[in-house]
């Protein structure tokens, strides 16, 4: 078994936490995300930290600086990439920030959603986020850590615990 492929997922709360920054992926022809919402993040380069590669993903996608990053969970995905490779991501809730968000990045173009929609499931989002997003949004200030294995781009199961 190889390595996961590390990386970051944030989530932007605007000042009355109502509303969140959603990228919706149609920028890039055969991006395995096409068509859907999500937060922002990558992919954990070589010489950089969890936190450093969240910043600089914030940087490259909304043009801004992130401040006071909370830690909301970790997660695995086995069999999540299109090689059936693992990812292991840590997401985020960030609640400041630095700078006016852009509107377009060369992946697709980005608002602000009320946080409902995100959770209702009224924006297309992968189907296994909707296992964990309601995690990252609620009041619990634990982490959590789970589990989602992935089969031809579907979930096969979810599991996690508080940390």
């Amino acid at each position: 078994m190889s390595q996961p492929i590390v990386a970051t997922l944030g989530y932007l709360l605007d000042e009355s936490s109502d509303r969140v920054l959603l990228i919706h992926r149609h920028g890039r022809r055969g991006d395995p995300h096409l068509g859907k919402y999500n937060g922002l993040g990558g992919k954990l380069e070589s010489d950089e930290s969890v936190l450093e590669c969240l910043a600089r993903e914030f940087k490259e996608e909304a043009g801004i600086q992130i401040l006071e990053p909370e830690l909301r969970g970790v997660i695995h995905w086995p069999g999540f990439g299109q090689a059936g490779d693992a990812w292991l991501g840590f997401i985020f809730l960030i609640r400041a920030w630095v700078g006016e968000p852009m509107t377009v990045n060369p992946e697709g173009t980005l608002a602000w959603h009320p946080v409902g929609a995100l959770l209702s499931g009224r924006l297309p989002i992968w189907a296994g986020d909707r296992h964990f997003l309601p995690l990252v949004f609620d009041r619990n200030p634990r982490p959590f850590d789970g589990v989602m294995p992935y089969e031809n781009g579907q979930p096969t199961g979810w599991r996690f615990q508080w940390m």
